[in-house]
This record gives C-alpha cells, sequence and structure tokens, in this order.
C-alpha cells in the first residue's frame, strides 16, 4: 500500500522515514515525523513514513499528520527475538530500494533506525543521504561502540568496569546481552553489524537531551566524522506543552487520573522482551498485599493479573481507588497516555523496565524503581539509579549468568519503602527529580539544547540536498 502524493503539495525534499518494525522503535520515529514537519512552515519536506504491512494495520487510527505520506513493505516473519532480528538485517533492504523506486518525487534523503544499517548501503547507491536514527541512550550507543573493550568481563556481576572512556563505573552485570546465553551472543553479534556503517552515513540523531549524557556525546562527536545531533525525547512531549493542564472530564477512560499517590507500572508480557510468568505473579501479590495504590498497564495478561489482585479493590467512579488495570492489545497507542499519566501529580512513582522511551519519564519528573530485563535497558537503569540518582533498583542481584526472582515479600517491602513520600529518602529522591525535570523542560523550549540541535539538523539536511 502506497499513498499518492497530494497535487497541492510543493516539496523541496523528500525525506523516507524508516523505523525498525517495532512498537517502540515506530513510536520515536513518528514523534520525529511530528516535530520534524511542525517546524517546518515553509512546507520545504515532504515525509514518506515506511511501515510493515502488518504496522500500518496497528497504527491506523494513532493521530498522524494530514501532510505525512505512508508506504508499505512486506512483513518480516520469525519465532523469536534473534531470528526476527536476523530477518529483519536480511530480508527488507531489497523491498525498501524496489519502494524507493516506485515512489514520486524521487526520495532525496533516508531517516533510518540505526539497526537497519543496509539503508546506509541503499543511500550510497543512490547517492542520497542518510541519517541514522538511534532510539537508544548515546550511553548504550557508546558502550557498543566500545564493544572491543569488553572481551573479558569478570563472571563477578558486582565487580565495577571504569576503562569504558566516559562512562562513569559500571557493575558488569550492567552491560548489554552479558549472561553468557547463546541467544545473547547471537543478539549481541546481530546488533554489532550495524556499527561498522555508522561512519558511513551523513547524520546521527539522537532520541535525548545533552544534559542527560554530555560526557558520552561529547566523545562520540569526538571519535565520529559525522554530525552528531541530539534532538530530544522522541515522545509527544509538545502535548505537554500545549495542554499542561491534562483535564480528566472528557469520560470515564480517563478515570484513573483521579487518584492519589499512584505507583504507576506498565508491564509487556507478550513481548519478545518480558519477564517470566512466576515473577510476574511475583509482583502482582506483592502489589496486592502492599496497601498501596496503583495503576497497572497490561496487555494480554491483565485478565489474570486481575485474578490475582481480585476484584475487591475496585470501587465507585469518583471515590479513591487501591488498585486498577488498564488493559492494552499490541496495536493500541499507549505512549501518548503513559506520558499523560507520568505528568499528573497523582503519580508518586514509576516502576520501569527501562526501555529508553520510558526512560523519558524524567521529563515529567517522577522517580523510578527500575526492573531492567535485556539490550539496553540495564545501562539505562544504571544511569537512572547511580548517575542521575532518580530511582531506585527492584532485583539487587548480581548474578550474570541465572535469572533469579525476586519474592513478592521483598517486592512489597521496597514499594512501601518506595511510596512513603513524608519520608527523607523519598523527598530527597523527588527533589531530584524535579530538578531533572527542570532541565530537561529547558532543553526542549525554544533555544533549549534540543530544539537547537533539531533546527540545526533540518538546516544542515536541506543545504546539503540542494
Amino acid at each position: 500500500m502506497e499513498a499518492a502524493p497530494s497535487s497541492s503539495t510543493c516539496a523541496c525534499s523528500h525525506l523516507v522515514t524508516m523505523p525498525y518494525p517495532a512498537r517502540g522503535y515506530i513510536n520515536p520515529m513518528m514523534n520525529f515525523c511530528k516535530m520534524l514537519l511542525s517546524n517546518d512552515n515553509t512546507r520545504l519536506i515532504l515525509v514518506t513514513f515506511v511501515v510493515t504491512e502488518e504496522w500500518l494495520g496497528f497504527i491506523g487510527s494513532d493521530p498522524k499528520p494530514d501532510i505525512m505520506r505512508f508506504a508499505t513493505i512486506p512483513n518480516v516473519v520469525a519465532s523469536d527475538h534473534p531470528g526476527f532480528l536476523e530477518a529483519v538485517m536480511a530480508k527488507m533492504e531489497a523491498s525498501f530500494e524496489e519502494l524507493l523506486n516506485r515512489l514520486q518525487p524521487p526520495p532525496t534523503a533516508i531517516v533510518s533506525d540505526t539497526f537497519l544499517y543496509w539503508a546506509v548501503v541503499v543511500g550510497s547507491r543512490r547517492n542520497i543521504p542518510v541519517a541514522l536514527f538511534s532510539t537508544m541512550s548515546a550511553s548504550i550507543f557508546f558502550v557498543l561502540h566500545h564493544h572491543h573493550l569488553l572481551v573479558n568481563l569478570s563472571e563477578n556481576g558486582g565487580e565495577r568496569v571504569d576503562y569504558i572512556p566516559e562512562i562513569s563505573s559500571m557493575r558488569v552485570v550492567d552491560f548489554p546481552l552479558n549472561d553468557g546465553s547463546c541467544r545473547s551472543k547471537q543478539l549481541l553479534k546481530t546488533c554489532l553489524k550495524g556499527f561498522a556503517w555508522v561512519s558511513k552515513a551523513q547524520y546521527l540523531l539522537f532520541t535525548s537531551i545533552y544534559e542527560l549524557e554530555p560526557h558520552a556525546i561529547d566523545v562520540l562527536k569526538a571519535e565520529l566524522s559525522l554530525p552528531i545531533y541530539t534532538i530530544g525525547p522522541a515522545i509527544p512531549y509538545f502535548s505537554l506543552q500545549n495542554n499542561p493542564t491534562f483535564s480528566t472530564t472528557n469520560g470515564t477512560s480517563d478515570s484513573y487520573m483521579e487518584w492519589l499517590q499512584v505507583l504507576f507500572f506498565t508491564s509487556h508480557k507478550g513481548s519478545h522482551f518480558s519477564v517470566s510468568r512466576a515473577q510476574m505473579d511475583e509482583i502482582a501479590f506483592a502489589l496486592r498485599e502492599s496497601g498501596i495504590q496503583f495503576l497497572w498497564v497490561g496487555r494480554s495478561e491483565a485478565s489474570r493479573l486481575k485474578e490475582i489482585c481480585g476484584n475487591q479493590h475496585y470501587y465507585k467512579r469518583s471515590i479513591l481507588r487501591r488498585m486498577c488495570l488498564v488493559g492494552m492489545k499490541k496495536g493500541v497507542t499507549w505512549c501518548d497516555q503513559q506520558l499523560r499519566v507520568l505528568s499528573h501529580p497523582s503519580i508518586g512513582g514509576f516502576w520501569s523496565h527501562c526501555g529508553w522511551n520510558s526512560t523519558k519519564g524524567v521529563l515529567a519528573g517522577v522517580s523510578f524503581l527500575t526492573f531492567p530485563i535485556i539490550m539496553d535497558q540495564q545501562i539505562d537503569s544504571k544511569m537512572i539509579v547511580e548517575d542521575w540518582m532518580v530511582g531506585w533498583r527492584v532485583k539487587e542481584d548480581v548474578k550474570v549468568n541465572t535469572t533469579t526472582l525476586v519474592k513478592k515479600d521483598e517486592i512489597a517491602m521496597l514499594v512501601q519503602k518506595f511510596m512513603d513520600l513524608d519520608s527523607n529518602l523519598a523527598r530527597e529522591i523527588r527533589e531530584r527529580s524535579e530538578t531533572l525535570r527542570q532541565i530537561c523542560s529547558r532543553a526542549i523550549t525554544n533555544g533549549g539544547s534540543a530544539v537547537t540541535d533539531l533546527n540545526a539538523f533540518v538546516k544542515d539536511l536541506v543545504q546539503t540536498i540542494h
């Protein structure tokens, strides 16, 4: 499927964007396009957003700019995540280039996820510039860029490594894909394929804020020959600026916004990366027994979690509740709502798996309970807990090659302590969260580092093309 260009379109530059085919990558690229087009008052840029046929169906009802076109390539199918990643690397290039041959006007630039390194090859063949778009932090990018330093890591997960340039001391257990499993080794090998092509791109975009990780960004700028831009969090933060009060009077669907001092919890069971069923049960029992108020957003497991937590905690609308479960399907947009919930004064904390998109909760000034699972999430957790000091770890175990269940009693004690907002520890962490929120808020306003870099990228891209 391919959208036809409008006859009224008068675009000097045709930008084709290609995200990795998963929600956590599509959402940032979509929001980047929205930011790009909202700043393009003279309509110098036409954007064609490319997804697989399956994902076009999933995002069909999502809010999208009228001036952005959509095109599809065939689906990629695999039974597990390593296989899916391999298929994306091996099978999407030909379909993508065939699509480019059909697009009118001809594409003049490509923005591609960093995992899709073959886009650099395609751009080189067609003599058009390519911007690689990283949905990971600059810090994890930096660590993977220096993967040659990680060949002989200790098996002692608690041992600290301090020889990665400009990255603060890290526990061995926090390094990505370091559990020794065949799956992790395969994933790491596949991920590293793309790093050989980074220097051959024309631009590198980070969905980060310079002030959050300045040392990693500065060294990357010194080591790589291509321009690097930190364009800010590619989440719909502009909705924060346009509607800061977040009225909750628009119907029962937002009734969960009426609460006070709630722990916000999201789970990802059913995705490639998720906690075990046993661990999910321990978390559910812990939340039930802790006595705290919580909002849990689940997917396919919502009905089972409701059974564990029980229905006795549901009360009539407008009365303070103890617990709520919100079921979400794979294709349902949660990104906008998540930011809206995190920004509400009722939220006392955020239990997060520490994907980079969720880490942008720093924009809302929230404090974190971190529960990373795989890939970049351990390093994101490390930044939250050790560098920014706005969160606590749920799991303190440092065993590298085993998965230890965090039991419900331990979790219940932790969340009770975390949600005791009158304690000195709680006040200190929330004061730091508010300071970080202010730093990030300045970065995404006019004259801030993120807005300045986004404008610089647009200017440089248009000048390069013309």
